[in-house]
């Protein structure tokens, strides 16, 4: 029988060995795709010679002098797929240049994976001039066998004057065209500068786009983190992130502390480095997802890992200064590595927006970093969002403005107004709102026609259409979030929604139904008969009209001139299972899981030529898509339309023959940018 200890190592090496090194194919060094995404936070996957690298990623900092945990472990125990060292102190010192020149840099520092220099800029910062060129400090990272290697840009601080920053920002530029000569074929980081000027972020990060980097770390930003000036953080990368080529990653240059990777990873970083796990760990600070603690303040670890498990603080305390940092820097590896992940869970779960307002209550500076944020949420950001949830929305009162999976389907909702003659306002009570007022919204429809049925909600006015929609069908929260809205709130949303002021009727679920009928007669009167045996289905009609404008970008005459005639086949619970055309054709069916639509091949050949967004393939592609195989990045000729990811499009061949249907991974401009990762997920294919 094996040991404990023995099984452990037994179990260690299978792991390690599993961890094999997975370079690239031929031709896909450099190329980045992204596999998930929500909005601006993104999984995604950097192609190197060495290795197909997944984003997002921290990359510890390296020092070849002094290793704190050798790089060995970080790939067989903790699963870093990278590293980053610094080139210009190999080139320093002979023994490890000469090394690094005869064997590789992977071989000296003995790593397999993505290795990553820098190139002396912060050490330029820190200590004044470097003595290294700028075509020299590129040649020697190629020479020595760099995955990605780093130029020589000139550092800005925010306490630079605007005239200085401008000045380093213009060298920088100057220096790229040379650095890119020196790196050949290996890939280079070019760094965006620009202090705390937003235009002059911007103009870096065009200036530096327009040559053909691999990666674009945004540097200058490590004093700001020193001195916890978030906020001005934020404004940097929303400053730079839409002006950087979307299909470069974007690297958060000196960035390492978790607290940090939830805001940075939704606005779209998907690098980091960081040695604070060891220069933390020689002061006795211990990083939590929260904050960081000192050693000497615990009676007790906060958090669990396995570098400390069988320890106390006071145990730990008692180690020798060596022993105790190199534990303490397992520990933070552990964190870090943990926070990174749940980050990456977060995207694939569509809940990244609640892990940022969960860690934005750990830190006064991160939450006014986090409230200015989603008071100047771009455009840009909230377009390229799904509006529909797969999950609800936890929601306390402290949330001010709205995050981005909120504020993409309010969007959707002021695009298209309601015609009507007055409103009717039900509040007071979560959902299941069909069961809840079905009935009564049933006799609206018939007695009053040309009145909009309105719920609401904590996060504002919607449409009764759209009732079964998540994240408004899921919102779980205390019972004072359903308190009525104020006046001022509800007077803006009723008039996005039914344009200038009309009379409206507040009505309370769960009053009684004799109560509420009272109260809309005193307005709109008695209103008419009507015909009772049709109500439901012209109610799920409209449903299904306001639905394909939101969804599917249609306009609402067309939408309604092909539900016309359309029958509904229900499911045990009376919800709409399939919609059905009068000749017998399955065009639609609602989910219940989101409140969306799925198209079926017939429906979308029926919705071809309308204003459904609609991507042109390359003749390459077609015999593809038809089989429905997915449409890739670089096959794709024309957009018409807006995509928006998650959302459903068509696919049409040069001549303009629909071939298929499927849902959007991306924007129409990064059909543009992209060349390699999938663009379209095809659902069918017309056949052969």
């Amino acid at each position: 029988m094996w040991s404990a200890d023995e099984m452990k190592a037994i179990l260690f090496r299978a792991d390690s060995m599993a961890r094999a090194v997975n370079p690239c194919r031929e031709g896909d060094s450099g190329k980045f795709e992204v596999t998930t995404r929500d909005g601006w936070a993104r999984l995604g996957r950097l192609h190197t010679s060495t290795h197909v690298m997944n984003t997002p990623a921290l990359l510890p900092v390296i020092n070849p002098n002094i290793r704190t945990v050798e790089p060995r472990e970080m790939w067989e125990k903790y699963g870093f797929e990278a590293i980053i060292t610094n080139s210009y102190v190999i080139w320093k010192h002979e023994s490890l240049k000469s090394t690094a020149l005869n064997d590789g840099v992977h071989k000296l520092l003995d790593y397999p994976g993505v290795i990553m220099t820098d190139s002396g800029t912060f050490q330029n910062y820190v200590y004044g001039d470097v003595e290294v060129g700028v075509e020299e400090i590129v040649e020697f990272q190629r020479e020595i066998g760099v995955d990605i290697a780093t130029m020589l840009d000139v550092f800005g601080t925010p306490s630079m004057s605007r005239e200085e920053i401008e000045a380093a920002v213009m060298e920088t530029v100057s220096r790229g065209p040379q650095s890119l000569d020196a790196a050949k074929k290996t890939l280079l980081n070019g760094p965006i500068q620009g202090g705390v000027f937003a235009d002059l972020r911007i103009k870096s990060a065009e200036e530096m786009g327009e040559m053909d980097f691999s990666v674009h770390p945004i540097g200058g930003i490590v004093p700001l983190m020193e001195r916890q000036r978030y906020r001005e953080l934020v404004e940097i990368l929303l400053a730079c992130r839409k002006h950087i080529p979307w299909e470069r990653p974007v690297h958060m240059f000196g960035c390492g502390h978790p607290h940090l990777f939830p805001i940075c990873v939704a606005l779209g970083a998907d690098l980091f480095d960081s040695a604070a796990y060891a220069l933390f760990a020689r002061d006795d600070r211990l990083l939590m997802p929260w904050g960081t603690v000192k050693l000497d303040d615990l009676n007790e670890f906060p958090a669990s890992t396995e570098a400390l498990s069988g320890y106390t603080p006071n145990s730990v305390r008692a180690l020798g200064d060596q022993a105790r940092c190199e534990l303490i820097a397992r520990h933070n590896l552990e964190i870090t590595a943990s926070e990174l992940a749940r980050c990456r869970q977060a995207i694939r779960d569509g809940t990244i927006w609640r892990l940022v307002e969960e860690r934005s209550h750990t830190n006064p500076s991160l939450r006014e970093a986090t409230e200015y944020l989603y008071q100047n949420l771009p455009l840009g950001l909230i377009d390229t969002t799904n509006p529909l949830r797969q999950r609800g929305v936890l929601m306390s009162q402290d949330i001010g403005s709205q995050p981005p999976s909120i504020a993409s389907l309010g969007r959707l909702l002021n695009n298209c107004q309601i015609e009507c003659e007055g409103a009717i306002i039900f509040g007071g009570s979560p959902g299941p709102w069909r069961e809840r007022i079905g009935g009564i919204v049933q006799t609206i429809h018939r007695r009053w026609p040309n009145v909009a049925i309105l719920i609401e909600t904590p996060l504002g006015l919607i449409p009764y259409s759209m009732e079964d929609v998540s994240p408004w069908a899921h919102i779980n929260g205390p019972k004072s979030i359903w308190e009525r809205m104020n006046n001022e709130d509800l007077e803006f949303d009723l008039e996005a929604l039914c344009g200038e002021k009309k009379n409206i009727v507040r009505l309370k679920i769960g009053d009684e139904k004799p109560l509420q009928i009272s109260k809309i007669e005193s307005i709109f009167g008695d209103g008419v008969k009507g015909d009772s045996t049709i109500v439901r289905t012209s109610i799920d009609r409209e449903t299904a009209v306001v639905k394909m404008k939101y969804f599917l970008d249609l306009n609402c005459e067309v939408a309604r001139d092909i539900m016309s005639g359309c029958k509904f086949v229900y499911s045990k619970t009376k919800r709409v299972k399939n919609i059905i055309t009068k000749d017998g054709i399955h065009i639609l069916s609602p989910r219940l899981t989101d409140g969306g639509l799925s198209l079926t091949l017939a429906g979308a050949r029926l919705l071809h030529g309308t204003q459904i967004p609609t991507v042109v393939v390359i003749d390459d592609s077609v015999p593809f898509t038809r089989q429905g195989r997915n449409v890739m990045h670089g096959f794709i000729d024309e957009v018409k339309g807006q995509l928006t990811p998650g959302l459903p499009c068509l696919v049409e061949n040069g001549e303009g023959e629909f071939i298929g249907h499927g849902v959007a991974q991306c924007t129409a401009e990064e059909t543009k940018r992209f060349r390699k990762g999938i663009a379209i997920k095809i659902r069918d294919g017309i056949g052969e």
